[in-house]
């Protein structure tokens, strides 16, 4: 049954999502955390910072995570969690790839239509908003706890943005300074 609802959750979120993985946070965090309740909000914004961190996209990164860890929670066994990580995996990237196989067609067909065009440039704004309902849910006081997190993204976001340090580097370095400071 889990499976299932595993899928069905993770299949919405994938179907519904334009934007990619970041425009999902949002919608994933009103799922697994409010209504199934699958995860508390302290262990989401955990997840999240462990998908950015690891190699892939974050939106997959998030699913994988959740499918073990509510297995993991029912007690199930290590390879039962593997089999949740895969369907959560599996749920959340195939819409995409239905629905860009389907594009690609319609897409040879109407790319010159002026309504087309339309609509594809009405989706950015709708875009940029799921990515700021993301970053509300990550800065919200229960989420963000203390200065020291604060100050770690500033020195972080001034190093890449004036600095130009490159990503990885800023990554490595704020882990470090996490371990030391806390």
């Amino acid at each position: 049954m889990i499976f299932i609802e595993l899928f069905t959750t993770f299949f919405v979120i994938g179907m519904f999502t334009i934007g990619g993985g970041y425009a999902m946070l949002s919608l994933i965090q009103a799922e697994v955390v409010t209504k199934h309740a699958w995860l508390t909000e302290s262990a989401f914004t955990d997840i999240v910072a462990i998908s950015q961190m690891t190699p892939g996209p974050i939106g997959i990164n998030c699913a994988t995570y959740v499918g073990y860890d509510v297995l993991a929670a029912e007690g199930a066994p290590e390879l039962i969690c593997i089999l949740g990580s895969a369907t959560a995996t599996l749920a959340v990237v195939l819409p995409s790839f239905i629905i860009v196989l389907a594009l690609c067609k319609v897409y040879t067909k109407f790319a010159d239509n002026f309504v087309f065009k339309g609509v594809m440039s009405g989706l950015k704004p709708t875009v940029v908003g799921l990515i700021g309902a993301a970053a509300v849910v990550l800065i919200t006081p229960g989420n963000f706890p203390d200065w020291k997190s604060w100050a770690l993204f500033a020195a972080a976001f001034a190093a890449s943005a004036w600095g130009r340090l490159n990503p990885i580097l800023a990554i490595v370095a704020g882990g470090m300074a996490g371990l030391l400071i806390y």
